[in-house]
């Protein structure tokens, strides 16, 4: 799995950064050269299983502790089984970080549950033109 997110550069002074800072997000599978598929902030909706923790000071995603159950949980519930069909998910719960695609969790993607996930910090990202939240648009009624 790859992926890349941007949230507001204000927030690198803070202990956690949430899934509701995010201004983009998005994140490929692959089995070896091939696409097992993706999500996007874009793609969110009202019943996607959205939870991101990050550590700005680490540079490093929460990964399972007693403090966070479940930290990571990118359009996948802890089932595994709600990341759509087509669909793909991430988490990382008590069982195990491992991957959802297409409705159903992959054993074979399982690994422990307090491995360490950094992240690079890079200078640009080219996202797809889902990943990031649109605009918010303001008017004014006179």
């Amino acid at each position: 799995m790859s992926g890349a997110m941007s949230f507001d550069a204000a927030l690198l002074g803070r202990k956690l950064v949430r899934e509701d800072d995010m201004s983009c997000f998005q994140i490929t599978g692959k089995s070896g050269e091939e696409q097992i598929g993706r999500w996007a902030l874009g793609m969110l909706t009202l019943d996607t299983t959205w939870v991101l923790t990050f550590d700005p000071g680490t540079q490093e995603f929460v990964v399972f502790s007693e403090l966070h159950p479940m930290p990571q949980a990118w359009n996948m519930n802890g089932f595994g089984e709600n990341c759509g069909n087509p669909g793909f998910g991430f988490n990382i719960g008590n069982a195990a970080q491992d991957l959802c695609v297409d409705g159903a969790l992959i054993v074979q993607s399982q690994v422990a549950p307090p491995t360490p996930f950094p992240v690079t910090r890079v200078g640009s990202v080219k996202f797809a033109d889902d990943a990031c939240r649109p605009e918010v648009l303001l008017s004014g009624l006179q």
